[in-house]
């Protein structure tokens, strides 16, 4: 069974700081028995990062859209699993107003670091939470997933510009905890999509912006933001292809 004591090791182990903002992607199933379940595992984040941020992902992108166009901070349940479920309504937590691409954040100035997502007008816009990541030099943690599941590659995506990205924008409604209700025209992302991230690995790898490690029975990514970001960055310079379209290795030239 992990423990809050295994957590707060692992963490220590990877150099996060009690002040750092720590983002986590997690399988469940892939870590095995969490000593208190998802609110074991939220406990002993949120105790570890007693200064810092912790977020979980807690996206509705696909169970809000044109036939169900309103999103309700208080009642729409993430549509990406168990952990999400249970961090988006925690009360010691923020979950932002994003329609489709929402967090729930835990620790200093929470709601500060979410605010302004009901304006979004894209899933992970450069203004945006996503995009925050970089400017506060955050870690992604891919717990039992790989690059696929990582959103923050969608925000490196808008930072850079990639054309192809967004599809036309369609209406769409947040409503916070009070009743109030925010109108948006969203653009949500094409079919160019995450299922091809991994394709970033090895030059991640490669170029020291990952490291690998264990948590529990699972493989464990650990993402600087600001070498995700700019690494990706340098690989679309020298791209003539789209590197994600498909399953392709990136040509080692682009990073060696």
């Amino acid at each position: 069974m992990i423990t809050q004591k295994d957590i707060h090791d692992f963490l220590r182990s990877l150099g996060i700081k009690n002040d750092s903002v720590v983002v986590v992607h997690t399988s469940m199933r892939a870590l095995g028995e969490v000593e208190g379940g998802c609110d074991g595992l939220i406990d002993a984040f949120t105790s570890y990062l007693s200064e810092g941020l912790f977020i979980v992902p807690t996206h509705t992108w696909a169970n809000v859209g044109p036939g169900n166009p309103v999103y309700d901070v208080s009642a729409t349940v993430p549509c990406i699993g168990a952990l999400p479920t249970v961090a988006a309504f925690r009360k010691d937590g923020v979950r932002s107003l994003h329609p489709t691409h929402s967090v729930a954040a835990f620790g200093k100035n929470a709601a500060e670091f979410v605010s302004g997502e009901e304006n979004s007008t894209s899933p992970c816009p450069p203004e945006g939470v996503w995009a925050r990541l970089y400017d506060v030099k955050a870690t992604i943690l891919l717990l039992g997933v790989t690059h696929n599941r990582n959103t923050y590659i969608h925000a490196v995506d808008e930072m850079i510009g990639l054309k192809g990205r967004l599809a036309p924008p369609i209406p769409l409604v947040s409503r916070d905890k009070d009743g109030n209700e925010y109108a948006v025209l969203l653009r949500r992302h094409t079919g160019v999509s995450s299922a091809y991230f991994d394709n970033y690995a090895k030059p991640l790898e490669h170029l020291g912006a990952v490291k690998n490690t264990r948590l529990g029975n699972a493989d464990v990514i650990a993402a600087d933001a600001v070498k995700t970001a700019d690494i990706i960055r340098s690989l679309w310079e020298k791209a003539d292809y789209d590197l994600v379209a498909e399953r392709k290795d990136i040509p080692e030239e682009y990073y060696k």
